[in-house]
């Protein structure tokens, strides 16, 4: 069989509970129910955080954030506009394995990995890049009339106008929300036309559904859930367009197409949802890091089935090169594993990743292994909290003092993890951990000028996310 194409599309901020086949039933989501139906559907999936850069660094790399210098950024949980820091050129990506491979790689949509000309996507193995290279609430805004801090809302309204970008080059600024991702699904069916003869990475980081929700008037016209179900839909289509060009150029059967999101929904009564699960983004709560997971290609993978093992981003990379006949980098240590037993067996089998750790910035928040989840911190606070997810993954039954030897394994766990990882709130620096890039007198990609043809000279909602 011929190495197949991947197509690996993560959304941003989408919850749990958000899609049909993940038990929304507010949302329209046909092309991913139907894609469940056609290949595997994961219910025990992780990112390796709560919150975009790290989580996004982290599926790039194979590695936890805090090993790449990604658990946070000069005091900030994610990378803005004008960022000294970037993720290293010296990392090696998916997109670089499998380009070193012989497979034509791109990006459409979110980076978020830094802004600076030496981390964008063209110095980490894409050939191409074409999108925002960080969140869609970056850009010029209203002033948000619930801030009272003067010195906030002037930094709000210094932001510089939204990038989008072709390459390394800015070719507009403030772009029309509401038209981008028709845009993105356009610059994909382009680039799936144009390497019909070759194996190629196409890495689809979408902006939904991040606020502020922007969609099509259509949409919003359907959705039974406001602009958050029209942006859910807008996803959906998206997914049905790709696979409707894999078919008309007779790609569909050899091509591993993945769904998931970089971290699980903010609510806050904002139309997102994710499901029995407690918390939300920027937690470490199983609703932080738990998100929907579906892989279908129908050469390989068997339809309809549904794994309950524990599996992770970050064995992405582990997993694809192996199928691609691409290299892992061989001289620093990674965190992933390869999971392709997990996606073309058709009965349940033993997950190659017995444990999973939770960070919040630096600091080690919890542990899971198959079943059981122990807790030891929730930001400034120590505790002591041990969930057992197979019969609670809602995480509403502290079972602590129950099972003293499940949690003596446990801490052990986290403490073999403070010594290689680090955790800074208990003085551990980490014995296997590389720097972030950093640059110089960074500068923003763009800067406000009046007289400039924007289309929108600052987005009209105050929504942020």
């Amino acid at each position: 069989m011929d190495r197949p194409n991947i197509v690996l599309i993560n959304c941003d901020d989408l919850g749990y509970g958000d899609l049909g086949v993940y038990g929304s039933t507010i949302n329209k989501t046909p092309a991913l129910d139907k894609m469940a139906a056609e290949g595997v559907r994961f219910t025990d999936f992780y990112v390796a955080s709560g919150v975009c850069s790290p989580s996004r660094g982290a599926l790039l790399t194979g590695c936890y954030p805090k090993r790449i210098g990604f658990g946070s950024f000069d005091g900030f949980r994610v990378l803005f506009p004008g960022a000294a820091i970037g993720l290293n050129p010296n990392e090696t990506t998916i997109a670089g394995a499998l380009k070193d491979a012989g497979y034509a790689t791109k990006i459409i949509g979110k980076w978020h990995c830094g802004d600076q000309p030496e981390f964008l996507p063209t110095n980490h193995g894409f050939d191409s890049y074409y999108g925002l290279p960080y969140s869609n609430d970056m850009g010029r805004q209203i002033a948000d009339p619930t801030i009272v801090d003067h010195d906030r809302l002037e930094q709000l309204r210094k932001r510089p106008p939204l990038p989008l970008i072709r390459d390394e080059d800015v070719i507009q600024e403030q772009p029309d929300l509401r038209a981008l991702t028709e845009r993105y699904a356009e610059e994909a069916v382009r680039f799936i036309r144009g390497n019909t003869e070759e194996p190629f990475f196409l890495y689809f980081a979408h902006m939904y559904v991040h606020l502020p929700l922007y969609a099509p008037e259509n949409l919003v016209n359907a959705s039974d859930n406001g602009d958050y179900g029209a942006c859910v839909a807008g996803v959906d289509w998206t997914t049905k367009v790709l696979f409707d060009e894999l078919q008309r150029q007779g790609l569909d059967e050899n091509t591993l197409v993945i769904f998931t999101s970089d971290n699980g929904s903010r609510l806050q009564d904002q139309g997102g949802n994710n499901g029995v699960l407690r918390g939300r983004k920027g937690q470490t709560w199983e609703g932080g890091h738990r998100v929907p997971c579906i892989m279908r290609w129908p050469s390989r993978i068997p339809a309809g089935e549904v794994r309950n093992e524990l599996a992770s981003t970050i064995d992405f990379f582990s997993t694809i090169a192996g199928i691609a006949g691409a290299e892992l980098p061989q001289d620093r240590t990674t965190d992933g594993v390869d999971i392709s037993s997990l996606m073309f067996a058709n009965e349940p089998t033993e997950s190659p990743r017995s444990e999973f750790f939770y960070y919040l910035e630096n600091n080690i928040e919890a542990v899971r292994d198959s079943r059981w989840k122990l807790h030891v911190r929730k930001e400034d606070e120590e505790i002591n909290e041990l969930y057992d997810l197979e019969s609670d993954p809602g995480e509403t039954v502290n079972v602590f003092d129950d099972h003293p030897n499940v949690v003596a394994r446990l801490t052990a766990l986290i403490e073999s993890c403070r010594q290689d990882l680090g955790d800074d709130v208990n003085g551990f620096a980490g014995n296997d951990v590389r720097p972030a890039g950093r640059v110089k007198n960074p500068d923003t990609l763009t800067h406000y000028d009046p007289e400039h043809p924007y289309i929108y000279a600052e987005y009209d909602k105050a929504e942020r996310g």
